[in-house]
């Protein structure tokens, strides 16, 4: 494994070309994250180069879900290949390519990896400090680390990571560190107001080794002043130059072939720019309006339009192929306008979170790290759907869903607040004055005013710190700060009075940071030499990627920076300021070792605790991250009805519980600094099923039995069952049973099954008696004619008899034909042929009816009712 030492100093670096531009203000939209990398993927190898050819049009997405990485195919808009990066699932993810290169870096581990194109095997790993403050620059062969904290711009030979010559430095807190479409890497700096390029140094012939740089180092070559000092900058590079958004006076300025071109912008928040512009015209987003200003590269506003919805967490829009995209994440979608601000399509997500919008290979690749689908846009504008998990590639199907948040409720917005703790320090003709973030009221600050000394001075969100030159030393003088928001100034607030002075402190010499699990910064220097007067106070200064704000004071040579006032997760270094007791500042001290202030995670969100149908005595139990509030989540502890255990994915299931048990599920995420607070839901193991039978009907062969049943939380299967009878399957609401025999009374059982046993109920029902028609078909002609005719003596049609033949000593009777005669049971007899009573029927079966009591006719001179089946009677 590979490291490279990130402490560096803020000395200044070699001297530069400086061109001041005089009157214009600029803005620079906030990179979202400045990530960092250090490992990049061997170059030279044939295979890699060979292989290139295939990955045209191609963008590797990543999945944290899955903890993988698909190459996305911009033609075909399908994965053709995919790869797991292990340990990695749900953690923030930068994704850096080229052509030959793919270069990852974890946000929660800071581990860096490097990944070969040819063969998709990690070929170089090293290690950073976790969180927000360091970027990775590719540009065909040249590879760049950004320390924005620090202020260190290094270069490193991509075939062993070693660094390239020197690094080039700048003033702590830095921002951009991308580079143009010429191959120029460029870097703001807000404390000075400018920005920067750097060329990178040629390769030696061989990779170097650690700490040599063969001569070789990269240059920094061109500077520009685009903003007074201590203004919030952000960067976009262009196809050739830069564009700068100053947040502070709401203006861009563009930067092309050292013409510097400043363009003011109506603007009432805070706003942002993509990381990288193509083509000639630089959309500046700002999300609390939901607008976009459109800048053109030469100067001057060439339009603005509405974003439609609500809310501010739109990403900055992104120009491509004359029309802009701009994603909104509270919703998952993507607007699409045109050259003139028209919207023209709308592309919903199926999911609400982050949204990354790249240019890349002549395509927009929009990806939804947190969810399964992405999608590609041609050049033609046509956007197709990208299945990232799709089966035919890995195989597997995407986790669900979580819930969508609640909406958020909206503030009342209104003018700011005073800034807290306000301070001046006197130093040598100067006053440094500082002070703590004023309440924002609902709309973001958009700047500070420091006024005093008949001076005006402008200063960024998070540049909460500035110097008054060209004092008077022996005069007193005092300063106010106020705050400005889109409603207006804020009140101001006063300074201590402060009176410059030659007789200066010098500063600590040296100063440590340490980061502590209770989410405090201990931050320590020795004590600094008063020359002749007595240091009374010293003053902290946090640094972090584009930004440089106070921190706190302290009479003693170590300071403690509450929990909460730092952000978790980024990364900080500091320098001290010493104050004598006449109230004279030193200047500052050398930058700190870097550090990323962390604290327990949160709350695991949106838990869900829910029966698992299908096994006994088990939950299943799913929640969203908990925050990682500095440090990644090694694990989640959970609690299921008092049984604990230990998970690193985020859905659990337990079993080992009891059938139809109601449980309080726990569940706390686990970092370095230990277990967070905890989540809490119910959940019901399934229970045995219970039916409730609600009615039941017969006919003469079959009964249906009505009921419900409560499936106890599980997936129940029902059968009916009688004696006798084999068990007949159904819906767990009705099952009929057939093939009874008429008028019988029978007690049926309902069962009902689930994963935790069976329930039962049972119902009597009899089914109804059969009858029958008794029938006589008079012949055509003759004596035949008169067979079913009771007046002609001898033998009548439908005779009954007491027993199962023709014998006349027996006749009980005779049934007129249409007689309906109730059915008993069949029994074997005598043959009988009824060519004329019954359409040639001819049966030796005797059909025992209800006709003077219990007496028999031949089933040929009898129907049956329902299909005249001589089966469903039972055998006397």
């Amino acid at each position: 494994m590979a490291t490279i030492d990130e402490a560096v100093n803020t000395e200044p670096g070699t001297s530069r070309r400086r061109s001041r531009m005089r009157g214009g203000l600029v803005t620079v939209g906030t990179v979202a994250a400045l990530l960092a990398a250090m490992g990049l993927t061997v170059l030279g190898l044939g295979a890699a180069d060979n292989a290139v050819a295939n990955y045209d049009a191609s963008s590797w997405l990543w999945s944290a879900a899955r903890s993988e990485l698909a190459r996305v195919n911009g033609v075909t808009a399908r994965v053709d290949t995919r790869t797991e990066v292990p340990a990695a699932r749900q953690h923030p993810m930068q994704v850096t390519q080229t052509d030959r290169m793919l270069i990852l870096r974890d946000l929660n581990t800071g581990q860096v990896s490097s990944l070969d194109l040819a063969t998709l095997q990690i070929t170089a790993t090293t290690r950073t400090t976790p969180g927000l403050g360091v970027n990775v620059a590719l540009h065909e062969d040249a590879a760049f680390v950004v320390d924005a904290v620090q202020g260190v711009v290094r270069q490193l030979d991509p075939r062993s990571l070693s660094p390239v010559g020197e690094p080039v430095r700048y003033p702590p807190g830095i921002t951009g560190g991308s580079f143009d479409g010429e191959g120029r890497l460029w870097i703001a700096v807000p404390s000075q107001g400018t920005v920067s390029a750097i060329t990178a140094a040629a390769l030696p012939a061989t990779p170097a080794s650690p700490g040599a740089g063969g001569g070789l180092s990269p240059k920094q070559i061109e500077t520009y002043d685009v903003a007074e000092p201590a203004h919030e900058l952000v960067v976009s590079t262009l196809d050739d130059g830069v564009a700068v958004l100053d947040r502070t006076a709401g203006a861009l300025v563009t930067v092309q072939r050292g013409t510097v071109r400043p363009t003011k912008l109506s603007m009432t928040a805070p706003g942002s720019l993509p990381a990288r512009t193509s083509g000639p015209k630089v959309p500046v987003t700002v999300p609390g309006e939901r607008k976009v200003h459109v800048v053109a590269e030469s100067g001057g506003e060439a339009g603005s339009f509405t974003v439609p919805g609500d809310g501010d967490r739109l990403t900055p829009a992104v120009a491509w192929a004359d029309r802009f995209y701009c994603a909104d994440e509270a919703t998952g979608t993507v607007y699409s306008f045109d050259a003139n601000g028209t919207l023209v399509d709308t592309i919903k997500g199926r999911a609400t979170g982050p949204l990354e919008l790249e240019v890349r290979e002549n395509h927009l690749f929009i990806n939804a790290p947190d969810a399964a689908t992405a999608r590609v846009v041609d050049d033609k504008h046509q956007v197709r759907e990208v299945d990232k998990y799709a089966n035919d590639v890995l195989g597997g199907d995407p986790p669900p869903a979580p819930p969508p948040p609640p909406p958020p409720k909206k503030p009342k917005v209104g003018k700011p607040g005073a800034p807290r703790g306000v301070t001046a320090a006197a130093g040598n003709a100067l006053a440094r004055v500082s002070w703590r973030a004023a309440p924002a009221n609902g709309a973001a600050i958009m700047r500070y005013v420091v006024e005093g000394a008949g001076q005006r001075h402008e200063v960024g969100a998070n540049q909460r710190s500035v110097e008054i030159k060209g004092l008077t030393n022996g005069e007193t003088y005092r300063f106010s700060v106020h705050a400005v928001n889109a409603k207006g100034a804020g009140p101001s607030r006063s300074s201590n009075p402060v009176t410059p002075t030659a007789a200066v402190p010098d500063p600590p010499a040296s100063v440590t940071a340490q980061e502590r699990p209770d989410g405090t910064v201990l931050v320590r220097w020795p004590a600094a030499n008063g020359q002749g007067n007595t240091i009374a106070r010293y003053a902290v200064t946090a640094s972090s990627a584009g930004a440089n704000a106070p921190v706190g004071e302290s009479t003693k040579t170590e300071l403690v920076v509450p929990a909460g006032e730092l952000e978790y997760g980024n990364q900080y270094a500091f320098t001290v300021v010493s104050v004598n007791d006449k109230g004279a500042a030193s200047a500052a001290s050398p930058v700190s070792n870097t550090v990323v202030p962390y604290a327990v995670p949160g709350r695991p969100a949106q838990l869900r605790a829910s029966t698992v149908a299908d096994q006994p005595g088990t939950v299943a139990v799913q929640w969203a991250p908990a925050e990682a509030n500095g440090r990644p989540v090694t694990k989640y502890l959970v609690d299921v009805g008092g049984r604990t255990s230990e998970v690193t994915d985020t859905r659990a299931t337990v079993n080992g519980l009891g059938n139809g048990q109601n449980v309080t599920v726990k569940v706390k995420a686990v970092n370095e600094a230990g277990p967070g607070a905890e989540a809490t839901a119910t959940a019901r193991t399934v229970a045995e099923p219970r039916i409730t039978v609600t009615g039941s009907s017969a006919t003469a062969t079959g009964a249906t039995v009505t009921f419900t049943v409560d499936a106890g939380g599980g997936q129940a299967s029902c059968t009916l069952s009688t004696p006798g009878e084999p068990a007949k399957a159904g819906a767990c609401s009705s099952i009929t049973m057939s093939g009874l025999t008429p008028g019988t009374a029978y007690t049926f059982t309902v069962t009902a099954s689930n994963a935790a046993g069976k329930g039962t109920a049972t119902r009597a029902q009899s089914t109804d008696a059969l009858y029958g028609i008794a029938t006589c078909n008079n012949g055509a002609s003759g004596e035949e004619a008169t067979y079913c005719d009771r007046d002609v003596s001898g033998r009548n049609g439908n005779e009954i008899f007491s027993v199962a033949r023709q014998d006349n000593n027996r006749q009980v009777g005779w049934a007129e034909p249409g007689m309906r005669l109730k059915a008993y049971c069949k029994k074997q007899g005598e043959e009988v042929y009824a060519y004329i009573y019954n359409n040639d029927k001819r049966s030796t079966w005797w059909v025992q009816v209800e006709y003077s009591g219990k007496n028999y006719i031949p089933w040929a001179w009898l129907n049956l009712e329902g299909g005249d089946n001589i089966n469903v009677l039972p055998t006397c």
